[in-house]
C-alpha cells in the first residue's frame, strides 16, 4: 500500500454541544458560546439550529472580528436539517415538537473555523465535512 503525503492538520477537535446546554441563554450568549469554542479551534456540531436571525448575527459578528483578530479567517457554517417530505400530520407533529422542545431538534448545526473547514457539502445521504491542510 502506497501512502501519499496527506499533510497535517494542526490542533483542532470536534465538540458536541446539546441543545440542553444553550436552550436558557438569550441569543447574545448562545452567539458568544458558539464564538469561544470556535476561536479555540474546535469544529462545532450543535444539536437543533438557531433562529435565523441568530445565524445572521454570528455571521455578522464573525465578519467583524476578521478586522481585528490576527488569525482568524472567519467561519463555515451548514445546518442539516429532518426530512422535508413528511405529510400533513407528521408536519404537525414536528410543529408541536417544535414548540414545546424550544427549537428544531431534528436539526444539526455546523460550524467551524475558516482556517481549518474547507468547505462542508450536504447531500441526501451523507455530509462531506473537508479540511484544509
Amino acid at each position: 500500500m502506497v501512502r501519499k503525503n496527506l499533510g497535517k492538520i494542526k490542533g483542532f477537535s470536534i465538540q458536541f454541544l446539546p441543545y440542553s446546554e444553550i436552550r436558557g441563554l438569550t441569543s447574545a450568549q448562545r452567539i458568544k458560546k458558539i464564538l469561544d469554542i470556535v476561536l479555540a479551534n474546535n469544529i462545532l456540531l450543535i444539536q437543533g439550529r438557531l433562529e435565523a436571525d441568530e445565524e445572521s448575527r454570528l455571521i455578522e459578528d464573525t465578519m467583524a472580528m476578521i478586522k481585528h483578530l490576527k488569525n482568524f479567517k472567519g467561519i463555515e457554517l451548514a445546518v442539516i436539517g429532518g426530512n422535508d417530505k413528511e405529510g400533513i400530520f407528521g408536519k404537525m407533529r414536528t410543529g408541536l415538537v417544535k414548540a414545546i422542545a424550544g427549537g428544531d431538534l431534528g436539526a444539526v448545526t455546523i460550524v467551524g473555523p475558516a482556517t481549518i473547514v474547507k468547505e462542508i457539502k450536504r447531500n441526501p445521504k451523507k455530509i462531506e465535512l473537508l479540511l484544509k491542510k
